[in-house]
């Protein structure tokens, strides 16, 4: 369900610091091909949480007062994605830890 498994070669760009304090990136073609991966990916998660989010209301409605018992697989995986950071959006590991959080 989650697309986990896609490569990231072109997805991780750098910025050159001029002497004015603006940055560009040293390779633009890279810079917008990362842009665009990164909004798949968040589109991808968004995706998946509205998926598992229908699951669980479709179970909720299936079971009626007994779904405290029977829908608890569903509940479960729904609130693991969305619990995650960036609700599970697959971001790529950079050399430094701060980036690897955004900040």
């Amino acid at each position: 369900m989650l697309a986990t498994s896609i490569s990231y070669i072109n997805y991780i760009h750098y910025i050159q610091q001029q002497k004015d304090g603006l940055g560009r990136a040293k390779n633009p073609v890279k810079y917008l091909q990362s842009i665009e991966q990164r909004a798949r990916e968040r589109q991808v998660a968004y995706e998946t949480v509205r998926l598992l989010r229908r699951d669980v209301i479709e179970c909720y409605r299936k079971e009626g007062v007994n779904h405290y018992e029977n829908c608890k697989a569903p509940v479960e995986k729904y609130a693991k994605v969305v619990l995650k950071r960036d609700v599970g959006q697959v971001n790529p590991e950079y050399k430094d830890e701060k980036k690897n959080y955004g900040f």
